[in-house]
């Protein structure tokens, strides 16, 4: 007899992207049972359809790994995957302290999603290898300065301002940032606009090392 689907519920606010995120897991034989675009409503439909994995986004509306920690206390037996843009320190371990098992970014190649999530649920972590080192060097070093997303300046940032901050950080261009958060590029620099303007900076690069200071 053939095994029933596993069953996922995914949270992320971009339509466009939890269409692709579907398609893959379907093609994968994973049956997504429901899409969240919120932490609390990401929450309400883990409890409804109490899924074998949770999908979370880390910086969309209501907080994914608030609502991580929530799943995971009201939930204990179902895996908690986040899927982000974010390479952050911060975010990384406080996923993990928040019950998640997995950490995967969003330029994973969609179609080896099913086999990361089909390993969490073997009892796997699914962490990027240059992730995985951070996590080494946290315990080697546990005093170690980590930047990020905790510092003041960082807390005037909303959350889309700050993913494109991060991927600014990483090296990308602005069309390339645009590419993989699914905008235009006019609307990406609206957002460095805005970000320039909060931080009271004249440019990118004085943006982003104000955003690396000490919190």
């Amino acid at each position: 007899m053939t095994a029933e689907p596993r069953r996922v519920v995914m949270a992320d606010d971009h339509p466009q992207l939890r269409a692709h995120i579907r398609h893959a897991l379907e093609a994968g034989g994973f049956e997504v049972c429901a899409e969240a675009g919120t932490g609390p409503e990401a929450v309400r439909l883990a409890q409804e359809y109490e899924p074998d994995v949770v999908l979370l986004d880390i910086h969309m509306p209501g907080s994914g790994i608030r609502a991580a920690a929530e799943i995971s206390r009201l939930l204990p037996a179902t895996a908690i995957v986040m899927l982000t843009v974010s390479r952050d320190d911060n975010d990384l371990f406080d996923s993990l302290r928040a019950g998640a098992s997995g950490y995967l970014l969003k330029d994973t190649d969609p179609e080896r999603l099913p086999a990361a999530l089909r390993g969490v649920l073997s009892g796997e972590a699914a962490i990027p290898r240059a992730l995985v080192a951070r996590i080494l060097d946290e315990f080697r070093d546990p005093g170690k300065r980590r930047l990020g997303r905790r510092s003041k300046p960082a807390s005037l940032l909303s959350s889309r301002e700050w993913e494109v901050m991060a991927l600014l950080a990483e090296g990308l261009t602005t069309d390339e940032v645009a590419k993989r958060l699914f905008l235009s590029p006019t609307t990406v620099r609206v957002h460095i606009s805005s970000v320039l303007r909060k931080l009271r900076v004249k440019d990118r690069q004085s943006a982003l090392d104000l955003l690396r200071e000490e919190p």
